[in-house]
């Protein structure tokens, strides 16, 4: 079994880190900056930073705050939010991050995933996918959740692994915020048919076993986290230990 990571999620509004609940009723929950130092520093594997607003606001991504993080972290770091150009991944890489996360836009415009994993490299895109249970299947979100593509989440994931993208985050909007654990079915779903690394994302809770469940059950290459992480409900070297005691591999 390879290593699994651990990843913190930044979802960051107007310079500060938020979380809510299904994408909705968004509560502060701490400087970007201090919190990416802070986990870089507990031992965290990655991190990913999501300027949640800017497709919304028809912006890019804050790259002086990217730049600020950065400077914080000793650890692969992707960048997503208001992505729509090669120009604008060059930028957030020049700006110190390690891979750049597209959801919306690829969604609209495909070929900018095939365009920059030739350009960058596959190691440097990630697809970042919203996924949320409608009409008893899953169903692909985009524009921070507010839009039902229509496209069957099975399909999508076929279809960016064709295209060149070098890793999936999967967020569950229907466990978002919840704190009851990972979207197993889902995820397994993305697992096995998928020859990319998939990130779990959306339902993470206080106990270990959520994260022990999502790598065994659904055989997730990574799970990502924010409010426990945010909050000290569940610290990262505690969940390290934990995961340890589960016979659970972790860098």
């Amino acid at each position: 079994m390879l290593a699994k990571r651990i990843i913190p999620c930044l979802d960051v509004k107007n310079g500060e880190t938020v979380k809510g609940v299904n994408f909705e009723n968004l509560k502060y929950a701490g400087d970007p900056v201090s919190l990416a130092k802070k986990y870089s520093d507990e031992g965290a594997d990655e991190l990913v930073f999501l300027d949640i607003t800017a497709t919304n606001e028809g912006r890019k991504t804050t790259l002086n705050m990217v730049e600020q993080v950065a400077k914080q972290v000793f650890i692969p770091f992707t960048v997503g939010g208001g992505i729509k150009t090669i120009e604008d991944m060059r930028s957030i890489l020049l700006a110190g991050a390690d891979k750049v996360a597209v959801n919306s836009q690829a969604v609209k415009n495909p070929q900018i995933i095939k365009d920059a994993s030739s350009y960058f490299g596959s190691q440097c895109i990630v697809a970042a996918i919203d996924a949320k249970r409608t009409d008893n299947d899953f169903y692909v979100f985009i524009n921070a959740g507010q839009k039902n593509t229509g496209i069957k989440l099975l399909d999508w994931v076929k279809e960016v692994q064709k295209l060149g993208a070098g890793e999936i985050l999967l967020t569950s909007m229907d466990a978002d915020g919840t704190q009851k654990g990972f979207d197993i079915e889902m995820t397994k779903l993305a697992v096995e048919n998928s020859g990319i690394p998939v990130i779990a994302s959306g339902g993470a809770g206080a106990e270990a076993s959520h994260f022990v469940d999502v790598f065994k059950k659904a055989k997730a290459d990574a799970a990502l986290a924010a409010s426990i992480f945010h909050f000290d409900t569940l610290p990262i070297p505690l969940l390290k230990q934990q995961l340890s005691q589960s016979n659970i591999i972790v860098r």
